[in-house]
């Protein structure tokens, strides 16, 4: 292929660009913001800033739900926006990888394939997250021998045994790390009286959050409104009621996993045992995850050296060595071949 290939790890809170030969050349949050007269005033960091912040005529947009395409004309906007920020020089239409979760049906693929096609892409190609965030996190994955990954993003966690560069068996549930921003939210509203942002929810998440009990509890002030008055104010909020509202959504990823091993044949297991399990994704950044994994599960489990951006890297690997596409069924497809495109794994 002569023109660039370029891979995109397309998520529920933001998108990454990997651009063959350079890198990640982009990272925004999956944002668009439209005004009264439905034209874009913001995309990206831009309409991001005005969440929660924005006055009547203006409405921000998460075109991206659970990992899936919930509005299709913003996604198309966002991806046309991004493709032509870091295109602009290229006499060539990119060939294009999009990362999807595991999980997506035949009609969510093809519908994520004519996007990236209608946004500027010469050919477009679909990566599962989890295989590309093996490839992303290094893991020798074409070997006969299972790894496991759990890639925990804002929307979704994405649970795969990989072998042979292949994704033998997955799940993927629909709670992640917006869900535990969900979580604080209802919890400080419910037992608290106080009302706070997603902003100030992921805030709070990444300072004092823990997926497992700390020994010394830690508090910080945030500011938010009384639900009762209405009124704003300072309030303080401490690790163990933070802990708390986060745990049933966290026993959910766990859940998952004990489902997906129960299905996974004797042998797998017996290497995910001595391997251990992987985490990657945004939310794998939250304290002491691993350790509840391990504890919780007896298996040990390790967080990937760069969480946030190993999905966006296993997209160039990929790019790297075009087998591992061909291997895992899908090939480049143009615009014009989308409409016999075989649903893979249907």
């Amino acid at each position: 292929m002569l023109a660039t290939n370029i891979g995109i790890d397309l998520g529920t809170t933001s998108v990454k660009i990997f651009m063959q030969g350079k890198g990640i050349v982009l990272t925004e949050p999956s944002a668009v913001a439209y005004n009264q007269e439905n034209k874009i005033v913001g995309i990206g960091q831009r309409a991001y800033d005005m969440l929660e912040k924005n006055p009547e005529g203006i409405r921000v947009v998460k075109p991206m739900v659970n990992g899936v395409v919930s509005d299709f004309t913003a996604t198309g906007q966002m991806l046309r926006t991004f493709l032509a920020r870091v295109c602009k020089n290229m006499i060539l239409k990119p060939n294009v990888v999009v990362c999807v979760p595991s999980t997506v049906t035949g009609l969510e693929r093809k519908t994520i394939l004519e996007l990236a096609s209608a946004s500027g892409a010469a050919k477009a190609c679909l990566i599962e997250e989890p295989l590309a965030a093996a490839l992303g996190a290094g893991l020798g994955i074409d070997v006969p021998r299972g790894v496991m990954v759990i890639d925990i993003g804002g929307g979704t966690a994405d649970i795969a045994i990989i072998t042979m560069g292949c994704v033998s068996i997955s799940k993927s549930i629909k709670v992640a790390g917006n869900a535990l921003n969900d979580a604080i939210i209802r919890q400080l509203r419910r037992e608290r009286d106080i009302v706070i942002g997603e902003k100030t929810a992921e805030m709070i998440k990444k300072r004092i959050g823990s997926a497992i009990l700390r020994d010394v509890e830690l508090g910080m002030t945030i500011k938010g409104k009384n639900y009762i008055t209405g009124m704003p104010g300072t309030f303080e909020v401490s690790s163990t009621e933070i802990f708390l509202a986060m745990r049933p959504q966290l026993e959910l990823i766990l859940e998952g996993v004990r489902s997906l091993l129960e299905e996974t044949t004797p042998d797998l297991a017996a290497d995910i045992l001595e391997s251990g399990i992987y985490l990657t994704g945004g939310t794998a950044l939250l304290r002491s995850i691993d350790k509840m994994f391990t504890q919780k599960l007896g298996i040990k489990t390790k967080v990937a050296a760069d969480p946030v951006n190993c999905v966006a890297m296993g997209t160039g690997e990929a790019l790297a060595d075009i087998d591992i596409l061909r291997h895992n069924g899908y090939v480049f497809k143009t615009r014009a071949e989308l409409g016999g495109l075989e649903e893979h794994g249907e």
